[in-house]
């Protein structure tokens, strides 16, 4: 089968590798597309394990099933979670399935720019879901990202009376701007450097841009009735950005941290303010099956507008540009790659 190996963001050779085999408590699945996320294209954490097949966001069909599978069957239509918990450690009993061990330690094989991944057994039993009719393969590209927002929004708690600020309006930040939307968030408000971007991000709902070089916090403060935002979704690693985000969080307000910095990287905090204004900051990272199961009913419903959030589609021997477009930032939103053309 073809896949494309990662080796640096500007290096992504399209390699013959053998189908994989699978056991009796396994599966195989076409792959029919993937996404590009934009963690795939953090050289600092993926150049460490290169050479290697990646993606992540992936809708398939099974095309095999092992001897001692039962529940599934040849021919369905797949989502499939590349981390999954194990449902029973102290983390996951307590809600945070995300810092579980074994979800760090899962994935199938090779990875989802490829034309078949193995699902291994523990992937297997705990991680994959139907895709229903009404969701293409493509909108299926979306049930992990899309997941993850959901995580994020729930323990940041935005509720419908709430002014939110989204720092960032690549992928993530655009699919936080919609889903803050949908939950009914009184007021939504958008930051990027790119106009492309912040024109995209009124097209999904947000009810005012800021360009990030302004003085954001003056800004949101004149939008809002001269009041800072309830919750603040930070979805970029840019560092201005974290500045920002204190800046602009009303008190008793939120601070998401949705996007990951280098290991290497410290940002100072303004902990005078932070403690007096009684800010909460949170982080939110992946996605579990209660995430993933919301996400899917929003495709499903058509209420989250993931088709429209599609901007490109590329066979698998052109990843390559596909990769370059997301690197870049600029004129993209979501790249989806189709590893059967």
């Amino acid at each position: 089968m073809r896949a494309a190996v990662y080796y640096n963001n500007n290096d992504i050779r399209i390699e013959e590798l053998p189908i994989p085999k699978i056991g009796n408590r396994e599966m195989l699945v076409k792959i029919i597309a993937s996404g590009v996320c934009g963690s795939d294209v953090m050289e600092w954490y993926r150049i460490k394990k290169a050479p290697r097949v990646l993606g992540h966001e992936i809708a398939g069909e099974i095309v095999e099933v092992g001897g001692e599978v039962d529940q599934y069957k040849v021919g369905q239509r797949v989502f499939v979670s590349h981390h999954v918990p194990c449902d029973d450690c102290r983390y996951c009993r307590a809600g945070y399935h995300t810092v579980c061990a074994t979800l760090r330690s899962t994935n199938f094989d090779p990875g989802g720019f490829a034309e078949f991944v193995r699902v291994p057994e523990t992937n297997m039993r705990n991680g994959v879901f139907m895709l229903p009719d009404e969701v293409s393969f493509e909108e299926g590209t979306f049930v992990e990202p899309l997941g993850c927002v959901v995580r994020g929004q729930r323990f940041a708690g935005v509720k419908s009376s709430d002014t939110v600020v989204v720092i960032g309006s690549g992928i993530s930040g655009l699919m936080h701007i919609h889903l803050a939307k949908i939950k009914g968030a009184a007021k939504v408000i958008a930051t990027d450097i790119c106009e492309y971007r912040l024109e995209a991000a009124k097209r999904f709902g947000a009810d005012v841009t800021i360009h990030a070089k302004d003085d954001v916090a003056s800004l949101v403060k004149q939008a809002n009735e001269n009041r800072l935002a309830d919750v603040v979704i930070v979805c970029t690693a840019a560092l201005p950005a974290f500045d920002q985000a204190f800046d602009s969080v009303d008190c008793a307000g939120t601070v998401l941290l949705f996007a990951p910095t280098a290991p290497e990287v410290r940002v100072p905090l303004p902990l005078y303010d932070i403690y007096f204004k009684s800010t909460r900051i949170i982080f939110s990272y992946a996605a579990v099956t209660a995430d993933i199961i919301e996400a899917i009913e929003l495709l499903r419903s058509k209420t989250f507008n993931a088709q429209d959030m599609i901007t490109h589609r590329f066979g698998l021997s052109e990843i390559q540009k596909g990769f370059g477009l997301v690197a870049r930032a600029e004129r993209s939103i979501k790249v989806i790659i189709l590893p059967q053309e």
